[in-house]
Order: C-alpha cells, then structure tokens, then sequence
C-alpha cells in the first residue's frame, strides 16, 4: 500500500538526526537518514529531510516557483487520525438526534455479515449513545496514539492500519459471538495498542506501561458486563500482525513485500470469516 511515509535507509538509530532527543521511525526517501515531524517534508514518494531539500532545490530549475511552495515544510497535522475523530463524533450526534436508525444500519450484527458486509468496518466509528463516556474513551485513547502512529508510518498505512484492525474486531466477534450486537471503535484502537507495541519494542523502547495498558483495558473488557471482549482481542491481534508486516518492510525496496504482507492480512482475515459465517450458518441455518 503506497503512501507518503518513507520505510528506507541506511541509518535507522530511532532518534531525528537534527533533534537527538526526538523518537522517529520515519526515514528520509533520498539519504535514509531518521527524521522527527519537523525535519519531515512531504514528497512524491515518502518524506525529505532538509538538507536533501536544500539540495533539491539548489538543483532546480529556478523557474519552477510552484515546485518551491510544493517542497514547503509540512505542518505534521494528523489529518486521518482527526477525520477519523470527527467522523466518530458527527455519527454519534446523528445517533442521539436522529435515532436509532443509523446505529441500527452502521452497527455490526454477525448474521448480516454476507448480506451487509460494510458492517464490519462500520461498526469502528458507531458508539453507544447511553452514555458519552464510551465515545470519548475512545476518542482519547485515539487521539492519543493515532497522532503518533499516523507520524510514524503516513497517512495511508496508518488508515490501514485502523480499518484492518477495526475488521479484525468484527471478524473475531463473528467467530466468538455470532449472536452479539456490537458498536465502537474500540477493536481498531486495540489495533493501535497492538501496533504501537510492536513498533517500541523494534525501536528498543521500553514498553511494560503499554503492556500494563492493554491488560487493564482487556481486563476490563473481561469482568464489566457488554463489553465485547471479543472486538478487542481481534482487533489487537490484527494490529499486531499489521505492525509486524510494517516493521519488516521498511525500506524503499520492500514496498511490494509490504503491501503483499497487508493484503495477506487483509485474506487471512477474509478467510476467517468465511469460516465464521460457515459456522453460523450451519449453527442456525442461514
């Protein structure tokens, strides 16, 4: 899956060259140096760091002003990860004052899965309205870590990483509880749990409070009655398999290794499904 972020180089030290004290694992496209938020423009392929934009537009032609205000510093602004925010929130007053008819055609309801498969990836940005206080967990914890996962891997492998997990979620409620209503995006954030794991312990970072996190959180999911343990687990199983494909394939080189890694995700996850679907089908004759 291509997207702005760079995965190459020849220096990989998980701190931004030009600011020690700043923990990336973005890389620069052209020297592969690593490269905080700030030190990070935007490219055709991947990120530049600024000497080798310095570089680039010594060696430009100096009539192309256009291409100077393309290579301007970008402002490092989550946009997938506030979307993904504001559409949670907007659905969610639509759920209070409209009704419940868009909860009822976003949620995810296992027996529907063949006739209304985009239930499973619906059912992420759906919450309960009998309270807020599922909705802006949620929004917390993804504001949070998805400002920081979306820096790290760009926008479009981050946006995979969500929907994956968030179908990693269904996928795991259709196989453990077929019968179970389900809304919340809690499945794609324990995908984010998942992959920001993966990425601390490949950057050598201390991760036992992440650790500590995710186990009170499934704990939680565990003892509090309507609380789909299942959505979590799936989704931080598939946020986990997700973050493993991404830090294997980091170089510029591997991106066609990446994105087969990805959609392998993506058919296991099918495939689980299919077989889930079979199950249910065969448990209550669909």
């Amino acid at each position: 899956m291509s997207d702005s972020s760079a995965f190459d180089g020849a220096v990989d030290n998980g701190v931004c060259y030009r600011h020690p004290g700043r923990q990336s694992f973005v890389l620069c496209q052209r020297c592969g140096r690593t490269i905080c938020g700030e030190c990070q423009t935007p490219a055709a392929v991947g990120f530049h760091c600024p000497e080798c934009i310095r570089e680039a537009r010594q060696n430009a032609p100096r009539v192309k002003s256009r291409v100077r205000v393309a290579m301007s510093p970008s402002s490092g602004v989550p946009v997938v990860t506030y979307s993904i925010m504001a559409l949670c929130v907007v659905l969610w007053l639509a759920q209070v004052f409209i009704g419940d008819v868009v909860t009822a055609y976003l949620l995810y309801y296992p027996p529907l899965t063949l006739s209304e498969p985009w239930r499973m990836l619906t059912v992420a940005f759906v919450h309960s309205t009998a309270s807020p206080f599922h909705l802006l967990f949620n929004m917390y914890a993804l504001w949070l870590f998805g400002r920081i996962l979306e820096q790290l891997l760009g926008r479009w492998r981050f946006l995979a990483l969500y929907l994956i997990s968030g179908f990693g979620g269904s996928v795991a409620v259709l196989l453990l509880a077929p019968t179970s209503l389900v809304v919340g995006a809690s499945g794609a954030v324990f995908g984010l749990f998942g992959a920001f794991f993966v990425i601390q312990r490949r950057l050598g970072s201390g991760s036992m409070q992440l650790i500590v996190v995710i186990g009170i959180n499934l704990v939680i999911g565990f003892v509090i009655p309507g609380i789909s343990w299942q959505g979590h687990v799936g989704g931080l199983i598939a946020g986990v398999l997700v973050g493993l494909v991404y830090m294997a394939t980091r170089r510029a080189a591997q991106r066609n290794r990446q994105i087969l890694g990805v959609v392998g995700v993506i058919v296991l996850l099918l495939a689980l499904t299919v077989v889930g679907w079979m199950l249910l089908a065969a448990r209550f004759g669909l």
